[in-house]
């Protein structure tokens, strides 16, 4: 297992090293380069030089990388233009609140999604297939802006069940130790704050889980049906084996191995996608920070938001990986 992560942990270096080169030409191909996309179109000359000798701009640009690689190394990934605080110390404040919000969703996806997809499977042609198959296709094409719009307007605005907006009750006085507000409340056992951060967390966590259970309940009944019908399923059932070791042993475990590539990549979008989703809900996470970012040209900031999401993918197909190894003794093997 060790072996597999060193294994996998360097397989990736190579992808960092592409991506931090990708970034810095993004940057000196930027319109006037990236003085002009920082100070603006009508700075001066003097201004212009000013930085340049700042930033080491007039160095060749293979030192000019040096340097880049050298501040991502020690987390420096400049000032935010629109805060003038450090990008790192803005990411840090938000993405909790982001990955709080994407996790539940997938928790959602998957708790739902698997059993779902699976029985739809055993019950092909029956009540419970065509309800899957067909509540999939719509919560596919639903956009998730418009779901969440639903959600607010119904459950929030008319029948006042749940928060319409924020992460927790303004006021609450609630101690902050990790970021994830109910984690928080549970470790300092403060169970009216972690409920309060649950009940602010459902809504937005259904409207964006919506697309990544439909595509998990889908996967998961095709690859389950795919398994099905293979030689080793029938030679089981045909030994007279009990039926639950059937089903979990010999169709369960190897339907997962697809699904679970499609959750880590479903994983990865979410926490790049929740723009619209934290909007609506005004749930104070990086993707209204980004939408910002992206309307006041806040270079530094949008960098940084492609190296966490990049960061993230890695994290996520490391642990799939495991996953794979856990699930499928072979991996480790090959």
């Amino acid at each position: 297992m060790v072996r597999l992560i060193v294994r996998r942990l360097l397989q990736l270096i190579p992808t960092l090293v592409g991506l931090s080169v990708l970034l810095f030409i993004w940057v000196h191909q930027l319109p006037g380069g990236p003085v002009a996309a920082m100070l603006g179109e009508h700075a001066t000359e003097a201004d212009r030089r000013r930085i340049e000798e700042a930033l080491g701009l007039n160095d060749p640009l293979w030192q000019q990388y040096v340097t880049y690689v050298g501040e991502l190394v020690q987390l420096d990934l400049g000032t935010s233009s629109q805060t003038g605080r450090p990008v790192w110390e803005e990411f840090t404040l938000r993405y909790p609140a982001t990955v709080e919000l994407g996790l539940t969703a997938m928790l959602i996806a998957v708790v739902v999604g698997i059993p779902l997809g699976y029985f739809a499977a055993r019950r092909r042609g029956g009540w419970l297939d065509l309800t899957a198959v067909s509540g999939s296709l719509v919560g596919i094409c639903i956009p998730v802006f418009f779901l969440a719009f639903l959600l607010k307007q119904v459950f929030a605005v008319e029948l006042g069940w749940l928060p319409s907006f924020g992460r927790q009750t303004t006021g609450l006085d609630a101690t902050e130790v990790t970021g994830f507000y109910v984690l928080d409340g549970l470790l300092t056992r403060e169970w009216d704050a972690s409920w309060d951060a649950l009940q602010h967390l459902i809504l937005p966590a259904v409207a964006l889980a919506s697309i990544p259970l439909a595509v998990v309940v889908r996967m998961t009944r095709a690859s389950v049906l795919d398994v099905l019908g293979e030689d080793y399923v029938r030679t089981a059932e045909s030994k007279g084996l009990a039926r639950n070791v059937v089903r979990t042993r010999h169709v369960l475990r190897n339907a997962l191995l697809p699904v679970i590539t499609t959750i880590g990549l479903l994983t990865g979008s979410l926490l790049s996608g929740a723009v619209l989703t934290e909007s609506v809900f005004e749930f104070g996470g990086i993707g209204q920070f980004i939408r910002t970012a992206i309307d006041e040209r806040d270079y530094p900031v949008l960098m940084g938001f492609i190296l966490f999401i990049a960061l993230t993918y890695v994290v996520i197909n490391l642990l799939v990986d495991i996953a794979y190894s856990l699930i499928d003794p072979r991996v480790r093997v090959h």
